[in-house]
């Protein structure tokens, strides 16, 4: 039952009962939120309000909207382990969810001071910079941009809008196989791009990823910063 005309408002208190669905177990993890209607009958209040407690578990990492589509109880996070042979795809695979790439857009440009630093490139050398989304079970887990050398790396953008990998497009350049370097790993906060992207909160925490990868003779192919739900992953350094 609802306190009406006291010091909680009606749409705390239905975000309250709902996070204590969501943590008890009654709404398991990655289940799809009863409808705003639903919701409008069992409170006996508005859509508005209900809008309101749903924005509060959106704000606190307890549940996503996707357009179309409904609004989700966030998943268990993905342990996502960095080390030397780090691949999206096979993270996923080995935790029984289904992985997805989506290319977002593509450009030429030249290469900046930072990623002609770890290309070992000369500054406004040109790559093909591919900006990307990344899921697990149909869950944006990262969106991010990369760089990669050009004229060896052309066709990266063709596979990986066919493929959803970056493994295959790197293969079908001639790089069958490839390690990580260096990774650097900061933090931030969502913006309106990141919120959008990742289907989240403004305001709630994001994993900054920066990596350079090379070929198996140790030339440098690829520079990548990608922002992860830090809600989402569970970051592991392997020794």
């Amino acid at each position: 039952m609802l306190a009406r005309g006291g010091g909680v408002t009606v749409w705390r208190q239905i975000a309250e009962v709902m996070e204590a669905d969501i943590v008890g177990g009654g709404l398991p993890p990655g289940s799809r939120m009863p409808t705003e209607a639903a919701l409008s009958a069992r409170f006996g209040v508005n859509r508005h309000t209900v809008r309101q407690a749903l924005k509060s578990l959106v704000e606190k990492g307890l549940v996503r909207v996707t357009q179309g589509s409904g609004t989700y109880v966030e998943a268990k996070p993905l342990a996502y382990p960095i080390g030397m042979r780090t691949r999206f795809s096979e993270i996923v695979l080995d935790q029984e969810r289904e992985p997805a790439g989506r290319l977002i857009g593509h450009r030429i440009a030249a290469a900046t001071a930072e990623v002609a630093a770890a290309l070992h490139l000369s500054p406004d050398d040109p790559v093909v910079m591919v900006d990307s989304m990344r899921f697990a079970d149909g869950v944006p887990i990262s969106w991010g941009y990369s760089a990669f050398p050009l004229p060896r790396f052309a066709r990266v953008p063709e596979v990986y809008a066919a493929t959803g990998s970056i493994s295959a497009a790197l293969a079908a350049c001639g790089v069958p196989d490839y390690r990580r370097t260096s990774t650097h790993i900061g933090a931030t906060i969502a913006d309106r791009i990141d919120a959008e992207r990742l289907e989240m909160g403004l305001g709630r925490p994001i994993l900054v990823m920066e990596a350079v990868n090379v070929d198996p003779d140790g030339v440098p192919i690829q520079w990548g910063r990608s922002h992860f739900s830090a809600d989402r992953v569970r970051i592991t350094v392997g020794s």
